[in-house]
């Protein structure tokens, strides 16, 4: 919060939410153009790329790592697996839990259209340029860091 004049009392710098929703809306229009001739967005993607990485990945595990919700990260999985680039499979140790594994298609899937991501973040590298770019990216990712610490303290409305 930034104070203004004299007054001892802060001024909102305005709505941090609403700008980064709109950037992120924005880089993920990049993003999601570029990969459209792969059959996936850029959310889908990022999911293979992840289950890629952590093959057996539960939802809940994989929902955190991404910041997203359970049931929102399964909506997004439903087309991965509809297109058998992802399976399901019960967790051994808890069968009521799944695990995440990518399928050879998946990782055909996912080579393929790494070019096509590559293309979109050299593109926005270069539109943000060589010093904003990673300087946002430091940023973005220490700002990731502090709300992960703070996040229990973070206001709720009242009843």
């Amino acid at each position: 919060m930034r104070t203004r004049g004299t007054s001892s009392e802060p001024q909102s710098v305005g709505c941090t939410c609403l700008r980064l929703r709109k950037a992120a809306r924005r880089v993920s229009q990049i993003y999601d153009r570029a990969l459209e001739p792969c059959g996936l967005t850029v959310t889908q993607y990022s999911l293979l790329g992840h289950i890629a990485a952590l093959d057996g990945i539960g939802v809940g595990a994989l929902a955190a790592k991404m910041v997203m919700d359970p049931t929102t990260l399964t909506r997004n999985v439903k087309p991965l697996l509809s297109q058998a680039l992802v399976v399901l499979v019960p967790d051994p140790a808890d069968r009521r839990a799944r695990r995440l594994n990518l399928t050879e298609a998946g990782r055909r899937r996912l080579a393929q259209a790494k070019p096509a991501w590559q293309r979109a973040q050299l593109y926005l590298e270069q539109v943000l340029g060589e010093r904003d770019a990673p300087a946002l990216n430091a940023a973005l990712d220490r700002a990731l860091a502090r709300l992960a610490e703070a996040s229990t303290d973070a206001p709720r409305s009242a009843p």
